[in-house]
């Protein structure tokens, strides 16, 4: 059976995480950790604590940018667009050694009224990280765009930034599509 290892951020471990792992349960053994991986700094530390469990991976599957992207002070993103961008190039590259095949999925939005994050900020932020990932053999899978159309129906009401349970089903499902499509090509 292939191995397979999803990593990210709240979106993984409290949305897709688990629906993915089970629905792909008779053709993976699947590992991800049960800490949040948060902006793209913390996952890149934690790649050195996960390493033994992601070593000879089939595939491994990576969302990260939420926290990055977010506004907290007034003052700016989290983390600067080429902070992130460079982050994510070398967790990328990490990945790649330790697995056959590397999907990135982008970032999803919140819903509007969720003031410390910006549709815009999350576009320049996804649009420029799957270019650079892209280039560097990363496959892409589009969340955002699934997400978006639906925000208001996939993005939970209370917190404005977590998946609802047809939110969750939808990037799974989108996930699941990217996992199988990627596998056929080991």
């Amino acid at each position: 059976m292939k191995k397979l290892v999803l990593l990210g951020d709240s979106i993984r471990m409290l949305g897709y995480g688990n629906k993915v792992a089970d629905e792909l349960r008779n053709e993976f053994i699947t590992w991800q950790p049960d800490d949040n991986c948060r902006f793209a700094q913390y996952t890149l530390r934690m790649l050195f604590d996960y390493k033994e469990s992601i070593s000879g991976a089939d595939i491994i599957h990576f969302n990260c940018g939420l926290w990055d992207m977010c506004d907290l002070f007034g003052d700016g993103p989290f983390t600067c667009i080429d902070e992130y961008c460079g982050t994510m190039q070398r967790i990328a590259k990490i990945l790649q050694n330790y697995a056959k095949r590397v999907i990135f999925s982008t970032s999803t939005p919140p819903r509007p009224e969720k003031t410390d994050h910006s549709i815009d900020r999350i576009i320049r932020y996804n649009e420029k990280i799957s270019k650079i990932l892209s280039n560097q053999g990363i496959i892409v899978n589009d969340l955002f765009s699934v997400v978006y159309p639906h925000v208001e129906e996939y993005v939970r009401d209370d917190d404005l930034i977590h998946l609802t349970d047809a939110g969750i089903s939808a990037c799974a499902s989108s996930i699941v599509k990217a996992i199988r499509a990627a596998s056929d090509t080991i």
